[in-house]
């Protein structure tokens, strides 16, 4: 509105120029100008268009200013929330205090136990941090998922070395009696030529004078000889089941001359068979039991000592004899 008046009085003033020279007022005075009257017409029919175009040059400075005030009032909004966010850590955390001193441990700090007592002597100082903050730094701990690192399971590895035998422990108490178990199967069969039996019995018809310190009694007739287990050629049984046996052997003294004999067991003597020179001959026998294992040999040999040993016989009776059984087997 003022921009328009004063267009108009410049305007006035331009067309006043012949006018002559303005009255002088004086300080604090309303003067009047005189104003030619055609200007003065003319100026009056354009007020209003004038009036007008101020209006409209007014709404628009005031929209300018609301969109600029808008703007400033924006500004500050955002320095605001700067400023609170910069200065938020020295409210919670209060102002920062003095460095602590990095050349003495905290009463909870670690040591070696070859340290010294007095550390302060023997750590050279650590220079203090150049880096200065306003508030503490908080610390920042990582975290890694492993489930998300976490690959393909791999292969086997090798088996390792085994390691030592430990001590042998104490021997534990014995437990309860557990409950009978059901009935097992039955065994396979066992060897059809292993039989449970043993027996032999044999003689000698012939007469025999020792003529060595040991002597082996040779049988030359067999009444008995259950699956071969005596062996006629060098006078010995050989036990293929072992158990409890029964032995016994009968001879014929010869007079005037002595019966010195021993039923072997293995190579030890078991028992003796003796008779005194006499004039006369007799029938004389021994018998025993014994337990033998597999593979174990009986026989009967003859021993000569100072005087003659001698057995008597003719070839036509059996004067000696010699017998032997199977008891009962160890395994049944």
């Amino acid at each position: 509105m003022e921009s328009t008046q004063s267009q108009g009085g410049s305007r006035r003033e331009r067309r006043g120029e012949g006018a002559g020279p303005s009255p002088a007022c004086a300080p604090g005075q309303r003067c009047a100008v005189p104003v030619p009257r055609a200007g003065f017409l003319k100026a009056m029919a354009r007020g209003p268009a004038l009036q007008a175009e101020g209006s409209r040059r007014a709404g628009a400075g005031t929209r300018r200013g609301e969109a600029a005030a808008r703007g400033v009032t924006m500004d500050i909004t955002y320095l605001r929330t700067s400023l609170t966010f910069l200065f938020l850590p020295l409210v919670v955390f209060g102002a920062p205090a003095d460095e602590p001193n990095l050349t003495e441990p905290g009463p909870g700090a670690c040591k070696r136990c070859c340290d010294s007592l007095d550390s302060s002597t023997d750590t050279p100082p650590v220079p203090p941090s150049h880096h200065h903050f306003p508030y503490p730094v908080p610390e920042v701990r990582p975290y890694i998922n492993i489930t998300i690192l976490k690959g393909e399971k791999g292969d086997r590895g090798e088996p390792g070395m085994p390691g030592k035998w430990g001590k042998e422990g104490p021997r534990g108490e014995r437990g309860a009696q557990g409950q009978k178990g059901s009935k097992g199967q039955m065994g396979t069969a066992g060897d059809p030529c292993k039989h449970q039996y043993a027996a032999f019995s044999v003689g000698r018809k012939k007469a025999l004078h020792s003529s060595e310190g040991f002597q082996v009694l040779i049988f030359d007739t067999v009444f008995v000889n259950l699956y071969s287990h005596f062996d006629m050629f060098n006078g010995k049984f050989y036990c293929s089941v072992g158990g409890l046996y029964y032995f016994s052997l009968n001879v014929h003294t010869w007079n005037f001359k002595e019966t010195y004999m021993h039923i072997m067991h293995n190579e030890e003597e078991a028992v003796i068979l003796y008779a005194q020179p006499s004039d006369r001959s007799i029938m004389q026998s021994q018998s025993l039991m014994l337990e033998l294992q597999e593979n174990d040999e009986i026989w009967v040999r003859l021993y000569k000592r100072e005087r003659e040993n001698a057995i008597y016989s003719d070839d036509v009776d059996v004067y000696i004899t010699f017998s032997g059984y199977l008891v009962k087997p160890s395994i049944e």
